[in-house]
């Protein structure tokens, strides 16, 4: 597929042929650790707190986290570990490996568009939901939610959705430091900050849960989270409502494990470009899916045995984080001050993502069409602050319009990524490893267990190549289904 004649045409104004286009060695990550926390950093985000502790809690706790982990290591880190290995041996981004390591003729290198559009549709909403974050670093930090019912701390949180100018703001800024960040390039801007701000995120987060879990009152929360209960597994009525609520147990725990990782649109791919071949790349994968797991377990660590100890009931969604907590640190002794650390958690957790995301948007459009980064930067930046206006406008001036079951701008634009393109490429990515006329399982093998570490299992080729996708292609069908209802009105 050739580039859109637009993008030809706008990127030619500008080009100039640098890094790997012209023969160039490519820059690489400064450390092995900056290769880890950056690639843990894009896949920690928001879902790691305001989804999978509620839905932990809600079937049975650790019987619920025995289930997620399985699906993690069957279905998640082997497709992270194929986009690695994409990565690693083209030493390009999705612009060029496929083009660099499919078979002549064929047509795999057309999937880098499905990436891009992936890319910038994931920051149109995604920027602005970070921005929410930022935001409310400063609101808790200047006492806004002081004396406050959970009824007025919610109206905070509405009223920054109603206001055009201070939700257009917000998103600004998050983009401007997405930009900020990849205008100092891989070592120097991306590498540096993404580093000092995840290691911050894991500190955060431990003097967090050390004050939530020595709330008294605590212990409830943390038997709730933590300890076994089979029995919500197959909660219900009857055999009928039993086995119903297993397999919706067992959905959220695969949805969680595939969505978690932002595997499917090449995200990871670019990282694995930036590195050498010292280190085998499932055991990369291992670590950095034990980095994600640990910091989503780490936050059911602070939010349920804080909203236990005060006797709030943890919701999910945006409103366990912008209304229920703040509410329960409201009620802590140096509240403030704890609310404030929690958003900068969050904030960073969010950010992580932002800048790791960026950076796949300048490499691609240096890859893609031989422009400095620096001009890469300066055009990709415009363009995003352009396109993330509409879903910071969709909760207030374009608020009328909506889908049936998909919502606002926002949800619109989160359904297609989340529940069409990461899967969609994710089966790319399984075909082109797994098949003949791909690049082949042979030369993924040879790549994934170059360096040492953990072994990628060879003889799981037709579990890769036939069970894998199946397991894919259940999320993309259940994504679906309240969708479809809600259009024909089931």
């Amino acid at each position: 597929m050739p580039a859109p004649k637009w993008a030809e045409r706008f990127f030619s104004m500008t080009r100039r042929r640098v890094g790997n286009v012209d023969g160039t060695q490519r820059e690489q990550f400064g450390s092995r650790l900056g290769f880890i926390l950056i690639s843990a950093g894009c896949a920690i985000g928001l879902g790691n707190v305001w989804r999978f502790p509620y839905i932990t809690g809600q079937y049975g706790g650790a019987a619920f986290v025995v289930m997620y982990v399985l699906f993690l290591i069957m279905l998640s880190l082997p497709i992270m570990a194929m986009e690695f290995a994409v990565g690693r041996a083209s030493q390009k981004s999705t612009a060029r490996s496929f083009d660099a390591l499919e078979p002549a003729g064929s047509a795999w290198h057309r999937f880098k568009w499905v990436s891009i559009v992936g890319f910038y549709l994931l920051m149109m909403f995604y920027s602005t939901v970070a921005g929410w974050m930022v935001a409310y670093i400063f609101k808790s930090g200047s006492g806004a939610f002081a004396g406050q019912s959970a009824e007025a701390v919610g109206d905070v949180f509405n009223a920054m959705l109603a206001n055009p100018v201070e939700l257009v703001f917000w998103t600004l800024v998050v983009v401007a430091i997405g930009v900020a960040c990849t205008a100092g390039g891989l070592r120097g801007g991306v590498e540096r900050v993404t580093k000092v701000m995840m290691v911050a995120l894991l500190v955060v987060l431990a003097v967090l849960c050390v004050r939530a879990v020595t709330l008294p009152g605590a212990e409830a929360g943390l038997e709730f989270y933590l300890v076994p209960d089979f029995g919500k597994l197959f909660a219900g009525d009857g055999l009928g409502a039993q086995l119903s609520t297993f397999s919706e147990a067992v959905y959220a725990a695969m949805a969680q494990a595939f969505f978690t990782l932002s595997i499917g649109i090449g995200s990871m791919s670019i990282f694995g470009s930036y590195i050498g071949k010292d280190r085998s790349l499932f055991g990369e994968a291992l670590r950095i899916g034990g980095l994600d797991t640990a910091v989503a377990l780490v936050a059911g660590l602070i939010i349920f045995p804080a909203c236990f100890a005060f006797g709030v009931t943890p919701d999910s969604g945006p409103g366990l984080v912008f209304v229920t907590l703040p509410s329960v640190f409201n009620q802590m002794w140096g509240g403030q001050i704890w609310c404030a650390l929690f958003f900068v958690f969050m904030s960073f957790a969010a950010l992580s993502t932002v800048i790791t995301v960026f950076e796949n948007i300048m490499s691609f459009t240096v890859d893609q069409w031989g422009i400095s980064r620096r001009k890469a930067v300066a055009i990709n930046g415009v363009l995003l602050a352009v396109l993330c206006l509409p879903c910071a406008l969709g909760f207030n001036v374009w608020s009328g319009f909506e889908v049936p079951g998909l919502g606002n701008i926002q949800g619109i634009e989160d359904f297609i990524v989340s529940n069409n393109l990461l899967p969609l490429g994710a089966l790319v990515f399984l075909a082109f490893c797994t098949w003949k006329r791909g690049w082949g399982w042979d030369k993924f093998i040879a790549e994934a267990d170059t360096g040492a570490g953990v072994k990628f299992p060879a003889v799981l080729r037709l579990y890769m190549k036939y069970f894998v996708p199946v397991l894919v292609l259940i999320v993309i069908v259940m994504g679906w289904i309240p969708v479809v209802s809600a259009w024909v009105g089931a």
